[in-house]
């Protein structure tokens, strides 16, 4: 609805339209003898500036004002009580203001409202990220305030080039999204595409990242994302460097990182201050421990239950031995032992943290000394779960898949072998392969094979070579076009 020049109408308006919420703060006042309102929305102004920079320089001002639209002229044009100001002019638009943390001003005679941004919320500082730890990175996370976000991205990057695109999502929270890229290295038709996409969101509420991605994701069923996400602000401009774009969500310190490269889950920014073959070393570590996570499990089945001659003598009369004694077959007893992790670790992770070493100590009584002595596992299978858990670890980046597809691999060595983990291995490969966002596909630079980008994936060059062939999106989704 239309603002009028009544200054308790508009009130009336907006009180009705937000329900008569008890967080909406009404203060009347009179400013050069024209009756004024002053709204606020309790807890998300900070007190202090309302009072000495708003509340008193409007009552000791004292100019000749024969109506409100020529006091809000003049405030606007000659008085800066806060740096960010905005005009609105209809009851929904001032409500989006209030329930931002501005502070609003309704006068007799004005047909339009005048706001000041004095945000006061409490919100959570500014500490090291939970899941991105660094030795020698900086010890600075993104944190819930999207402003606070973004002083930390702009520290980091001076430029003029970087851009900041502010955006609404869902109908009912009216969430603020901010677009991040560089102007020039960001491919202008994907930014086009992400705009549309945010802007078209079907959502009533957006409280996390994760409400935001299965949109910008090729297919809800893929196993590897092609979005990433990153509480660290360091590593979020060196993405924009790359020619990414970046996406912060107010009230979440995780932004979304388009697109994400399969390769890029396997490095951390502590790769790139280490000595390159140290970084190397680091590098294949990740690579093996991922396929163990993936395949020691299936691979142990595989050859007890259907390929013994792949095992030396000793090693097979060890196996057989621990088996006697157990009532299930090997593929239930390492089946169960996997599930048993998982729960073992929701429930220390859900639960507080008093409570979660408790539950990872009995956890480990119970899928250890005490299974193996009452005759319910056998040591090798315990041992191989335990191995694929703990090199999971490693990358935690690709958990969920992992946890979802141990189990198929597991059936598929228990059903066939060898043969049937090398067909479900290859249809995950093919799956992979077929994986893009935004043009990107999500192998590259190993396939399609970029010789000039290789040089930071199996190994890591030095950062003279690396600077003379920088990595860009734009040379990856080129080379995607022209297949």
């Amino acid at each position: 609805m239309k603002l009028n020049t009544s200054a308790e109408q508009n009130l009336k308006h907006l009180q009705a339209a937000a329900g008569d919420s008890a967080d909406l703060v009404v203060s009347r006042m009179t400013v050069c003898g024209i009756a004024c309102v002053l709204l606020t929305c309790e807890g998300m102004c900070a007190a202090s500036q309302l009072g000495e920079q708003i509340a008193k320089p409007l009552a000791a001002l004292n100019i000749p004002c024969t109506d409100g639209g020529t006091l809000l002229r003049f405030l606007r044009t000659y008085r800066m009580f806060a740096a960010d100001t905005a005009e609105a002019a209809d009851t929904d638009a001032v409500l989006h203001l209030l329930y931002a943390g501005f502070a609003v001003l309704l006068c007799d005679g004005a047909e339009t409202a005048l706001a000041f941004g004095i945000q006061g919320y409490a919100s959570r500082g500014i500490a090291e990220p939970s899941g991105e730890l660094n030795i020698y990175g900086a010890k600075e996370g993104f944190t819930e305030p999207l402003r606070t976000n973004l002083s930390l991205i702009r520290r980091r990057m001076k430029s003029p080039l970087l851009t900041f695109e502010l955006l609404t999502a869902g109908t009912l929270s009216q969430t603020d999204l901010c677009l991040c890229y560089l102007r020039g290295r960001a491919p202008e038709d994907m930014l086009n595409k992400i705009r549309e996409r945010l802007k078209s969101l079907p959502l009533e509420t957006v409280l996390s990242s994760g409400y935001i991605r299965p949109f910008l994701e090729q297919s809800d069923t893929q196993l590897i994302r092609s979005i990433g996400t990153t509480e660290r602000p360091d590593v979020f401009c060196a993405k924009l460097t790359e020619g990414r774009i970046g996406i912060l969500i107010d009230g979440t310190p995780f932004a979304l990182v388009v697109p994400q490269l399969l390769c890029e889950t396997f490095q951390t920014l502590d790769d790139y201050n280490y000595p390159p073959a140290y970084t190397t070393l680091l590098r294949w570590l990740k690579y093996l421990a991922a396929l163990l996570a993936l395949l020691l499990p299936a691979g142990y089945l595989a050859a007890a239950m259907h390929h013994p001659a792949l095992l030396h003598e000793t090693l097979l009369r060890l196996l057989t031995e621990s088996e006697q004694n157990v009532p299930f077959s090997p593929a239930a007893e390492l089946l169960g032992v996997l599930f048993m992790f998982e729960i073992v670790r929701e429930a220390g992770l859900r639960l507080p943290k008093a409570v979660g070493g408790a539950v990872g100590m009995i956890g480990g009584l119970l899928l250890g000394d005490a299974a193996v002595s009452a005759g319910l596992l056998s040591t090798p299978v315990l041992t191989v779960a335990a191995l694929s858990a703990t090199a999971g670890f490693v990358i935690p980046e690709h958990h969920a898949a992992l946890t979802v597809l141990r189990p198929a691999f597991v059936l598929a060595a228990a059903a066939a072998g060898l043969p049937a983990v090398a067909l479900l291995g290859t249809a995950l490969l093919l799956h992979i392969c077929g994986l893009e966002a935004f043009g990107c596909p999500v192998t590259a630079p190993v396939a399609p094979v970029l010789p000039k980008k290789l040089h930071d994936i199996l190994c890591r060059a030095g950062f003279r070579k690396l600077s003379q062939g920088n990595f860009r999106i734009r040379d990856i989704r080129g080379v995607s076009d022209g297949l």
